[in-house]
């Protein structure tokens, strides 16, 4: 019987939409699923639900749970990471501490200051995992969805030999949104889709064959469109091609809006972003609301009658079910760059188009990027490349340097600022980085 394990089950929402992903094929409605977390009681919780959306689909799969990781991987086929190391209080520091210093991240989960340290506090639980993966399911697929996704994938390419894609839902949420503000049915709609992880770029983007890019580049004229998304729209309108990130994720990446007032202003006045009006910080604020919030949430839904359950668009349960069924489909995967991407360097992390079949996991190459969307895509792996190198060497000096070199810190403070902000981080989360002790 196959054998999926989730490391981090404690999260209401994903946990129950992956769950059902899986469960939905016919293919793998009978597979073991070990639930693991270090909290018992949210662990307990998402356990109940699991074996409630079992029992009334009528299912044969097995659900386990344990708060022993090594007991959950033993044997295990498939690994589902979905992570935070430290959780809110760990996240503080890395927006308020930038935020006093005039770097202000709306989000700071995979670049900056805050992407930065949420890496260092998750690589050593990254490396443990991939130790235990080695002596005891060897031959498991990770599927990683801890951000920062391009740091973490390569940190783990770097550290171990384990077979693993990183994988995010911006390439298929920006497809669907493009065709929608064209008004073109999705299935009508092909695209080639390249670069990294949150900076991937719309290459091709064909309506029945023919280029959309013009009737893009049209729509993007229109105000109340152009408000929804002014820092990717901008991009376009620079660089030529659409970026796959949501704008108030994208300003962090680059060094053109966050340094000004009325920039910021601008990509935050009629954005959203899951419903929630786009602010500094925004993301720090959503998790201190649903801080208290997991309990009521699956009591919620276990007190329905009925569990409506309906197949999300997340590649996960796609990839378990082609591996396994041998059914090919098409991904996008942050993989380890080895000839994809030719003007990016060897070994870095890279998002590209994936067959996966039940031989698992074929990277498409793509060849060279344009010259200005590889350019761009350095500045990034720039500062993932000595993070990496922080994370493998315990040099905090490396730690220094990739803030020196983050696009936005950079356009904001000066060399002994950037310092000194960095200094104050790992003094605020120095129990969260046993590596640089």
């Amino acid at each position: 019987m196959t054998k999926i394990v989730f490391i981090g089950a404690g999260s209401v929402v994903f946990a129950k939409n992956l769950l059902f992903d899986i469960l939905s094929f016919p293919a793998l409605r009978e597979v073991t699923i070990s639930l693991m977390d270090v909290d018992s009681r949210k662990l307990g919780m998402i356990e109940k639900l699991a074996r409630r959306m079992v029992a009334q689909e009528k299912m044969g799969a097995e659900i386990e749970a344990t708060l022993n990781r090594r007991d959950a991987l033993r044997g295990a086929d498939f690994i589902v990471t979905m992570f935070q190391i430290g959780g809110l209080a760990a996240f503080e520091p890395d927006i308020n501490i930038p935020l006093k210093y005039g770097v202000k991240q709306a989000v700071g989960d995979t670049l900056g200051p805050g992407g930065v340290f949420r890496f260092l506090r998750t690589a050593p639980v990254l490396k443990s995992i991939a130790e235990d993966m080695a002596e005891l399911c060897p031959d498991a697929l990770w599927i990683n969805y801890v951000n920062p996704m391009a740091m973490n994938c390569w940190y783990i390419n770097r550290v171990s030999a384990i077979k693993n894609v990183g994988l995010c839902h911006s390439v298929q949420g920006t497809s669907a949104m493009l065709a929608e503000r064209i008004g073109a049915p999705m299935d009508e709609i092909s695209f080639v889709c390249a670069g990294i992880n949150h900076m991937a770029w719309f290459l091709e983007y064909k309506w029945n064959g023919e280029d959309a890019y013009p009737l893009i580049r049209e729509k993007c004229k229109d105000p109340e469109v152009y408000t929804l998304d002014v820092a990717r729209i901008e991009i376009l309108k620079a660089f030529g091609y659409y970026v796959t990130e949501s704008s108030h994720h994208m300003s962090e990446y680059v060094p053109y809006f966050r340094k000004s007032e009325e920039w910021i202003e601008r990509i935050h006045r009629d954005a959203n972003w899951n419903d929630q009006k786009v602010y500094d910080g925004m993301v720090l604020q959503l998790y201190r609301d649903q801080e208290g919030e997991f309990e009521r949430r699956v009591e919620r839904l276990l007190s329905k009658e009925h569990l409506e359950l309906t197949r999300s668009d997340e590649y996960g349960a796609f990839i378990i079910h082609s591996v396994v069924a041998g059914d090919p489909t098409v991904i996008h995967g942050n993989v380890e760059n080895k000839g994809l991407i030719t003007n990016l360097p060897e070994g870095c992390c890279v998002e590209v188009p994936c067959l996966v079949d039940q031989n698992g996991i074929r990277p498409t190459p793509v060849g060279s990027l344009p010259v200005q969307l590889a350019a761009l895509n350095l500045t990034n792996i720039n500062v993932q490349a000595l993070a990496v190198e922080a994370a493998i060497t315990a040099d905090r000096e490396y730690v220094y340097q990739a803030i020196m070199m983050d696009p936005l810190t950079s356009a904001v403070l000066t060399l002994p600022e950037i310092r000194s902000m960095v200094s104050e981080m790992f003094e605020a989360e120095n129990e969260w980085l046993p590596q640089f002790k």
